[in-house]
């Protein structure tokens, strides 16, 4: 996200570290951190101090034969200090104001702590390293982008799947309407509408709707895209950046889902029903259609057959469907955190580029294969082929490789062992890697914003709440037109132009 002043980044972020600080010795004591092999500055040229998240309250430690295993093949010696998750943060701005900075820092989001360290030019700009490494050189350039700070890498991100979003249906109810799998926004609404009105699951009663939507707007976020709309931010005509909400192609498809609300083929409570509960109509054979991650498909398939033993492949999954301007979906950022190289203990551009080989040479097969799956013949074995795990849920064999993945960047993916997949399982891989020729980038995801960071809560929320008013009927056109103006008013301007500010020095 591009660069923002340094003097408003330090007063968000000194209050902080002040409140932090305070309890660092609380911190320091607890059980949330586990070091293996101390952490702090590289002792040798082979060895390589790590701080990163741990979800396990008992990491892989120096005595672990997978983590003794992973730095005889990288040939390094390994100091990790893990923290766990529940404390990362406040850890991490702790670390970040004592200046006692490992080789390689897990940053697990754009915090302003961070920001503001990388203005002041504690951390080494990467993205003109990362051509020269085999491994690195295939990262995704949208997701890249989104890591940034002002389309700068400061930190090589861990990936994650870039178009994991999607449609999962009921395949047997598609059968049982007469109707195919629908490729455009008028097939998806058709397919609502028989999935509404005519009896799907067979059983003569009136008690099945289209879709299942909660009080989360992802689903909007991800359909708006097929009508055209930006992702967040996009051009126009002048090439400036404007809001989506502020586009033809978003009010279209608001209309589309104030249709939808109007003739009852999503749920009327959608805009108070607890996202955690979401998923119970497609499991419970009362919805059709859920619009959200794709592997949501095999895991609702898993659930609808175990409970029902009779059903036989009920679920299926696509990407997008075709709206006026062609295929488009809404992406994931991509990532879940980054690897970011200090200045203070990695000093000269000869160690960083030991420390890149070393981040590269982690995405080996081999290196991979020991931080997702443990070592062959004592946490998994291939049979025919097939991996077959050996765990059977011992806490201690998990522990012995658990967590190694928290370093890994996974550029590229999935090189390690996979469990033998379903015909859903290999259907939903296939989605995603073709959503990411159709994925809709935000043009303004690198960009930071003061204004945002002081008043984005509340400018959200007055699109929001017209969003769902106008969907449900409480507002019309015109009224929604004043929300944007308030939005506009209470500080949207503001964000306009220093956002186009901001692009315009990053471009």
């Amino acid at each position: 996200m591009g660069k923002s002043k340094k003097e408003l980044s330090k007063k968000i972020v000194l209050p902080l570290l002040s409140t932090m600080l305070l309890s660092s010795s609380l911190v320091a004591c607890s059980n949330s951190e586990k070091t293996s092999k101390e952490s702090g500055k590289s002792e040798s040229n082979n060895t390589i101090s790590i701080m990163t998240t741990a979800y396990s309250p008992e990491p892989p430690g120096e005595d672990s034969p997978v983590f003794k295993e992973l730095e005889k093949f990288m040939e390094t010696d390994i100091k990790v200090n893990w923290v766990l998750n529940s404390s990362y943060s406040d850890k991490l701005n702790i670390t970040l104001a004592s200046g006692e900075l490992p080789d390689i820092m897990m940053i697990p989001s754009k915090i302003p702590s961070f920001i503001s360290a990388v203005e002041d030019g504690a951390f080494w700009e990467l993205g003109q390293y990362l051509k020269d490494y085999p491994n690195l050189s295939q990262a995704n350039e949208i997701t890249l982008n989104n890591s940034s700070i002002g389309g700068k890498i400061y930190g090589i991100y861990r990936s994650r799947p870039l178009g994991r979003n999607g449609i999962t249906f009921r395949k047997d109810w598609l059968e049982n309407v007469g109707l195919k799998t629908p490729k455009t926004i008028d097939d998806f609404y058709n397919v609502l509408k028989a999935f509404t009105e005519n009896d799907p699951d067979g059983n003569g009663k009136d008690d099945t709707y289209g879709m299942v939507v909660s009080k989360y707007t992802g689903p909007w976020d991800i359909m708006q895209t097929w009508f055209g709309a930006p992702n967040k931010w996009g051009e126009d005509a002048d090439g400036n950046l404007q809001p989506d909400f502020m586009t033809e192609e978003y009010l279209n498809a608001l209309k589309f889902f104030k249709k939808l609300y109007d003739e009852g083929l999503i749920n009327e409570d959608f805009a108070v029903m607890d996202p955690l509960k979401w998923g119970d109509p497609l499991l419970n054979g009362q919805a059709g259609v859920i619009v959200d991650v794709v592997d949501r498909a095999h895991r609702a398939e898993e659930d609808m057959m175990a409970a029902n033993p009779n059903l036989k492949e009920p679920i299926d999954v696509i990407g997008a469907v075709e709206g006026p301007t062609g295929l488009h979906n809404l992406p994931t950022s991509g990532y879940s955190g980054m690897l970011a190289i200090p200045k203070s203990s990695v000093k000269t551009e000869e160690e960083l580029k030991k420390v890149l080989a070393f981040i590269d040479k982690l995405s080996e097969a081999e290196a991979q294969t020991l931080a997702y799956n443990g070592l062959e013949g004592r946490h998994y074995e291939l049979k025919d082929g097939n991996l077959v795990e050996l765990t059977e849920n011992d806490e201690a064999l998990i522990n012995e490789f658990t967590d190694l993945n928290q370093f890994q960047t996974g550029i590229p993916e999935n090189r390690f062992i996979q469990a033998e997949q379903t015909p859903l399982l290999e259907k939903e891989e296939i989605v995603k890697t073709e959503n990411e020729e159709i994925v809709v980038p935000n043009p303004a995801e690198a960009l930071v914003s003061e204004v945002y960071a002081q008043k984005g809560q509340q400018l959200d929320n007055i699109i929001n709440d017209a969003k769902i008013k106008f969907i449900v009927g409480q507002i019309d056109e015109a009224g929604f037109k004043d929300a944007i103006e308030l939005w506009r008013s209470t500080g949207g301007d503001d964000y306009i132009d220093e956002i186009n500010q901001l692009y315009k020095e990053v471009n």
